[in-house]
């Protein structure tokens, strides 16, 4: 019985030792786990420690939190402040169809023949006449237009017609229709679809045509003195660095280029089947280009580059997967970059900065009305009182409408604020064309939004007095015949001979008719002689 009880006994304590020792595994894996998560809170201490070192040493670098700009937003004008009742043209061609400066409003519209474009004071609102006075001098639909940016009367325009043309609007605007301009300019022997004012000389004018040439023009001898002959296809774009010594152009080859614009060389090329280029722009004096195109995969993209060195980009980014054409717009005075896109009624807009990100998203205006091109106000027409930092006139097509849009930094003090207002690019030129044209560079002459804004410009063109209507650039004539490619080239060139051979069967019936009429005074003056010598004669028989 004993040793009975014994085993049970013995039975029993092991039963009682199980729970203990599985009490005691459980506190050991406790401790463990314990142990574990003091080690790993110890390696967090140690990285956070890294992070906060890190920190201080890259604390002057500047962070999304830290930019003024962080909150602008975009603000549309009422409709008191809006142009309506215009006919927009419906025109493909990839451009803006519009131009403003802090006098007037240039849109080009549509109409049944030739090419034209009204003009109006930025101040007069509301509906416009439909026989409102336009600008119509171009026998083919005007492509594009700019403002000089030295004077506000002054307006270059280029036209399916071959041709670039100079107009000076008066004060107050058009009470008729114009159709005699200051200057033609024919050098092209295709459709001219691009122009450009040089941004720091007056009376310098870049004209882009489908002959796939670039023209430099002088407007104070009213001849091209410069031609660059190296893209092989249509040029869609040309943008100028800030002092106008180098030129960036985008080329249907799908090739970026930067040139020196009075010798014509090409100083770098890029050429990449990841990213093709449409737009681009000059970055200011951050030495950087931006560029705007489609990716691989047929999405909208952004490519930022180094001006000095286009073998690789600096960073790309996927914008979305719409199809319409982004426009990039750069304001230097803020380093923001604004992208809009062809038929979106959206505008994204960025900060740049030179170290990264680089690229910055702040925010996204939205609206529900399609735009069809921007027309940009420059700085010093800018309401500085509402801290408005840039204003676009967006064009709705199917309403007629041109609508204000202004970038507004929010800020509670109505003193002027010259944190957001540096010294900006103003209206007067920095070179002549000849100082230029030697080889002369010189940084555009800057002003103060605060008090110069205001100051009239005294500058004066003047257009020299020109016959001709061609030119010889580097002993190439520019008016060479060149094979047409299209049927409405043909036709429109078929035509253009059969006016001139018109022209010249006139001049040459005018001339035979003068000539007849100088063969018959001199029959006359040769008759005449004779006549008085017989009369003498007759008169000295009598008298004998």
């Amino acid at each position: 019985m004993k040793g009975g009880c014994g085993r049970r006994t013995l039975g029993e304590k092991r039963e009682r030792e199980k729970p203990m020792q599985a009490t005691q595994a459980g506190k050991l894996d406790a401790l463990r786990k314990l142990k574990k998560i003091q080690a790993l809170f110890v390696d967090d201490c140690r990285i956070q420690r890294v992070v906060l070192k890190t920190r201080r040493k890259m604390s002057w670098r500047p962070t999304y939190r830290s930019s003024k700009f962080r909150n602008v937003y975009g603000k549309v004008a009422n409709r008191e402040h809006c142009f309506e009742g215009i006919p927009i043209t419906k025109n493909v061609h990839d451009n803006h169809f519009c131009a403003v400066n802090a006098k007037f409003l240039a849109i080009v519209t549509e109409s049944a023949g030739g090419g034209t474009f009204v003009v109006i004071p930025v101040t007069q609102f509301g509906r416009i006449d439909p026989h409102y006075p336009k600008v119509c001098g171009h026998q083919g639909n005007v492509l594009d237009i700019k403002w000089n940016p030295f004077h506000d009367n002054i307006i270059a325009s280029c036209s399916e017609d071959a041709s670039v043309r100079i107009w000076e609007i008066p004060d107050g605007g058009l009470r008729r229709n114009l159709t005699e301009s200051v200057l033609e300019l024919y050098g092209h022997s295709r459709r001219v679809g691009l122009i450009e004012w040089h941004p720091t000389t007056s009376g310098i004018l870049f004209s882009a045509g489908y002959d796939y040439k670039i023209l430099i023009w002088n407007l104070e001898i009213g001849e091209p003195v410069k031609m660059i002959d190296c893209h092989t296809d249509v040029i869609l774009c040309m943008s100028f660095n800030t002092e106008g010594s180098l030129l960036a152009t985008s080329c249907k080859d799908k090739k970026l280029r930067v040139i020196e614009p009075r010798s014509g060389n090409v100083l770098q090329e890029a050429n990449f089947k990841n990213h093709k280029v449409s737009r681009v722009v000059f970055l200011g004096n951050m030495k950087r280009l931006l560029t705007t195109g489609v990716s691989r995969w047929n999405t909208r993209q952004i490519a930022l580059w180094d001006q000095e060195d286009l073998s690789m980009s600096i960073i790309e980014e996927e914008i979305d997967g719409l199809s319409g054409l982004l426009f990039p717009f750069y304001d230097a005075d803020t380093h923001m970059l604004y992208l809009a896109g062809k038929g979106d009624g959206n505008i994204r807009y960025y900060e740049i900065t030179l170290e990264k990100p680089y690229l910055q998203y702040l925010m996204e205006f939205r609206s529900p009305a399609p735009q069809k091109g921007l027309g940009v106000m420059p700085k010093h027409g800018l309401d500085v009182g509402a801290c408005e930092v840039f204003r676009f006139y967006k064009l709705v097509t199917l309403k007629g409408l041109i609508e204000p849009i202004s970038m507004i930094v929010p800020r509670r003090s109505e003193t002027y604020q010259e944190d957001i207002y540096p010294m900006t690019p103003g209206t007067e030129p920095a070179l002549s064309a000849d100082e230029w044209l030697s080889g002369i560079n010189r940084g555009p002459v800057l002003m103060s939004l605060k008090e110069g804004y205001n100051r009239p410009n005294k500058l004066v063109f003047k257009a020299p007095v020109k016959e001709k209507k061609g030119g010889v650039v580097n002993g190439i004539d520019l008016l060479e015949n060149v094979p047409p490619r299209t049927e409405n080239e043909l036709l429109r060139m078929f035509f253009r001979q059969q006016e001139e051979l018109r022209r010249l069967k006139d001049e040459l019936t005018q001339r035979d008719i003068k000539i007849r009429q100088l063969e018959l005074e001199l029959n006359n003056i040769r008759i005449s002689p004779n006549i008085n010598n017989n009369n003498n004669s007759s008169s000295n028989g009598s008298s004998i």
